[in-house]
């Protein structure tokens, strides 16, 4: 009888891996084509793996908390020959000859071709910058470049082991000018061995890595109370109810529209505009966050958008969003409001330029001109960070300002 891998599917053109969380077979079950048995965690949402024919599950490789990448078996199928033959899918013994093909015409690998790189480059860095005691007595670099220098050896050992510049930031570093040398690291990790840690999930990692890209650019926050009281009453005549967030989301594409460039992203000496605006909203999920996008909202009224809103929402989290859900979008709105807080300062995803997130609302008194009294109303902080690369405070004050007098006009969004 023949056996049929059940192998890590390509689940979106950037995964490379993914985590699998349940199980939802045994050894001798029965299963038919196109059927879910297991499910598996990406950096972005939770997907089926499915079974390509119909069968009888032979043995089962892939174990609850583990990660696999793309193209893994993860189990094996007993299959009937006419059932290959009506689906042409592949056997275990023609994908094991296609790996071993694939492997024969690879060139060396890249260990191979690097193995020039053994020597130690630390020896190599003979110019070290002067170094003088601080206050405390601790040696601190003055020249240029110090720890911020990773020789070769280092970054290998790095790789190894999964770092990147910002992990090794808390090692002391004992090298010339002030550099974190391997036995630095090594020393550090091995002292940090003794304390309780946790495995982080891959939504965790995939945050971490979005958040250390956006930082390396010059990030600004500028903020704005905002009067609610329209938006307020607004909602309260409607069913079904839109959102706040929906109302920011529609108010900030509808002022972008009015000038792209504040949405532009720097590529070299060029400002790119967007091509359309599709905002992104950010949903918070169980140990991370996922950014669904709503696309063309400049085009369509705030009532057309309720439906797309509330489903896009919803999919994210259940963990149910594609990729495509979440590309394209070249700003996102968060509404931070929702735990309790009252202000922030939000970081825009690496390939956006601006995020714009609102606290909760607050009643305070304020100013009525027409009543020469103060009233209360409900107003809340709202805060725009923006790259200082692309546009200035002026300009961010100039955007924040149009928003909140689009949020004071709700019929119209």
């Amino acid at each position: 009888m023949p056996t049929v891998p059940i192998l890590m599917p390509q689940l979106g053109e950037s995964i490379a891996e993914a985590t699998v969380i349940r199980l939802g077979i045994a050894v001798g079950d029965a299963v038919r084509a196109d059927q879910e048995i297991i499910e598996v965690e990406t950096n972005k949402a939770v997907m089926g793996v499915t079974t390509l024919c119909d069968g009888v599950i032979a043995e089962i490789k892939a174990k609850e908390g583990v990660s696999y990448s793309v193209g893994t078996t993860l189990g094996l199928l007993d299959v009937t020959e006419e059932e290959v033959a009506r689906t042409g899918v592949d056997t275990l013994e023609s994908v094991e000859q296609k790996r071993a093909q694939a492997a024969e015409s690879l060139p060396r690998t890249q260990a191979e071709a690097n193995l020039h790189f053994a020597l130690d480059a630390d020896d190599a860095y003979e110019e070290a910058p002067a170094v003088v005691p601080s206050v405390k007595g601790l040696p601190v670099p003055t020249g240029t470049m110090g720890a911020h220098y990773i020789s070769p050896r280092m970054r290998a050992r790095m790789d190894d082991l999964g770092l990147r510049e910002a992990d090794i930031s808390a090692v002391a570093g004992t090298g010339a000018g002030g550099r974190v040398t391997v036995e630095d690291l090594e020393c550090f990790l091995d002292y940090l061995e003794a304390w309780p840690s946790t495995q982080a999930s891959p939504m965790r990692l995939s945050v971490a890595d979005a958040m250390r890209r956006s930082w390396t650019r010059p990030l600004a926050t500028v903020g704005l109370p905002v009067l609610l009281e329209r938006v307020l009453a607004h909602r309260r005549d409607h069913t079904p109810k839109p959102g706040l967030t929906l109302y920011m989301l529609r108010a900030f594409a509808l002022a972008l529209a009015e000038n792209p460039a504040t949405a532009g992203y720097l590529i070299g000496d060029k400002i790119v505009h967007p091509r359309a605006f599709d905002i992104g909203v950010a949903v918070q999920i169980e140990d991370g966050v996922l950014v669904p996008v709503v696309r063309q909202v400049d085009q369509k009224p705030l009532r057309e958008l309720i439906a797309e809103y509330d489903d896009l929402v919803d999919r994210a989290r259940r963990r149910r969003v594609t990729e495509d859900d979440c590309r394209g979008g070249i700003a996102t709105v968060t509404n931070f409001g929702t735990f309790g807080l009252t202000m922030g300062t939000p970081i825009p995803l690496p390939n956006e330029t601006l995020i714009l997130g609102i606290g909760a609302g607050v009643k305070k008194p304020v100013w009525s001109s027409e009543a020469e009294v103060f009233l209360p109303a409900t107003t809340a902080e709202m805060f725009l960070t923006f790259d200082h690369r692309v546009i200035d405070g002026g300009g961010a004050g100039v955007l924040l300002t149009r928003v909140s007098r689009l949020l004071q006009q709700p019929e119209l969004l």
